[in-house]
Parts: structure tokens; C-alpha cells; sequence
């Protein structure tokens, strides 16, 4: 039996870059199943949210608890960045590689790269040098190296990004199976719509602070603060 490892707690984090604060306070709680939307203006602190909760970054005050120990729990994660890095192997080899890694034999980690490889839409491609793909199919290629590994939690940093709308619905699509398939979802983005499409829950931040979380519903129908009404409004808040 698979232990969980959620629910994750953050209390009172900062994350300072030398003399600059990138985030902080953050008192955050991450549980349950579902779709978290993380957004807010350009620098307000995301990515940086997302590093802090995956252990990228450390919090240079505060603290952040699992359920379980934490090797235990980074062993259960996925990151999917923005510009995901692409191996110099073929399509197949790299959705199979975090496999290997594990000890498992070339053979079933090739079945189980030909299968997500047809899941992600990149099933004709598999022989493929990873570096030639365009950037829609780079970002299928590093969701189905990131979610072969089954992992509990999945963060995704502005996925959809530079893609044409096409490739987003596509992104969004296997996004839904693989939340209703039971994976955990933490994903930054820009794009209110998107926001609006996906998100079960939005935690919206705003210079480095966690200034609004709640039910995504809540949140899009009538924003708690003047701020994130103004950011979903299209005005520049600050």
C-alpha cells in the first residue's frame, strides 16, 4: 500500500536570494485531491513558491512538513519546468530513463515509455531525437518522463507556455486524466483562462506574499481582496 504523503504544511516561509526576498510569509496547506492554480503578476514570487514546496529552494526561515519523512516524499514527486531540458537520446529513452534509474529492465521501461509516449500524443515520434521535437511535444515528452515515475504530487511550471492553442488543449486535456486519475496537481500559471478551466483551488500571490487561497469557484466569482479582483480584471496590481 502506497503511503501518502500529503498533506504538506508550510508555516511562516521565507525564501531570500542573498539580500532579496523572493517569498515570504507563506503559511500554506496543501491536501486532498485535485488541481491547485498558483497566480499572480510577473514576479510575484510562483515559480518560486513551486521550488520552495518540491525542495529546490530552502526556506531560509520557517518550516515545511510532510506526512511522511521527507526523502520519503521527494522520492513521490514530479517538476515539469517551464523550458524542460531534452536528453541527447530519442523520445522513447527519455520518457524511459527516470525508470532505469530505478532498476527497472530496459524492457518493461520501454513498454511503459511506448505506452505514455501514445498517451501524450507522441506515439508516432518515439524514435525521434528528443532535441528536434517543437515545443508543445517537448512539453508532452517531459509530462510523461515526469509522470511514468506515478509520482503522488506533480508540479508544473507555466506548462503552456509559447504554445499555440492547439498544443495547450492538448496539455490541458491530459492534464484532467491525470488529476482524475488520482495525481496531485500544483501548477503556476499566467493565463486566467486556463486558470479558470483547471483550477480546483488558487492560492494568488502578490510580491512575494500569499495574499489570497481559496476554492477556485470562490475565487473567480469574487476575489476576497481588491487586488486579485483587479489582477483577474486585467489591471496591473502591485
Amino acid at each position: 500500500m502506497v503511503t501518502p504523503i500529503l498533506p504538506l504544511r508550510i508555516e511562516g516561509a521565507h525564501v531570500r536570494r542573498k539580500s532579496l526576498r523572493l517569498i515570504g510569509p507563506v503559511d500554506l496547506e496543501i491536501a486532498g485531491t485535485g488541481l491547485t492554480i498558483v497566480m499572480g503578476p510577473n514576479g510575484s514570487g510562483k515559480t518560486s513558491l513551486l521550488r520552495l514546496m518540491h525542495g529546490l529552494e530552502r526556506a531560509d526561515e520557517g518550516r515545511l512538513e510532510w506526512a511522511v519523512p521527507e526523502v520519503e516524499a521527494r522520492a513521490a514527486q514530479g517538476y515539469v519546468f517551464q523550458r524542460p531540458t531534452m536528453m541527447r537520446r530519442s523520445v522513447i529513452d527519455s520518457i524511459a530513463y527516470p525508470l532505469l534509474l530505478r532498476g527497472v529492465s530496459r524492457r518493461d521501461a520501454a513498454t511503459q515509455a511506448q505506452n505514455w509516449a501514445e498517451r501524450v500524443g507522441l506515439g508516432d515520434a518515439v524514435a525521434r531525437p528528443a532535441r528536434v521535437l517543437s515545443g508543445g511535444e517537448r512539453q508532452k515528452l517531459a509530462l510523461a518522463r515526469a509522470l511514468i515515475r506515478a509520482p503522488q504530487i506533480l508540479f508544473l511550471d507555466e506548462p503552456c507556455a509559447n504554445l499555440d492553442g492547439a498544443a495547450t488543449r492538448e496539455i490541458e486535456a491530459l492534464l484532467r486524466d491525470v488529476v482524475a486519475g488520482g495525481t496531485r496537481v500544483i501548477m503556476a500559471t499566467h493565463d486566467i483562462g486556463q486558470a479558470r478551466r483547471l483550477a480546483n483551488e488558487v492560492v494568488f500571490l502578490l510580491n512575494g506574499h500569499l495574499h489570497e487561497t481559496g476554492p477556485a469557484d470562490a475565487f473567480f466569482a469574487g476575489p476576497a481582496t481588491p487586488e486579485a479582483a483587479g489582477f483577474l480584471g486585467g489591471q496591473i496590481v502591485d
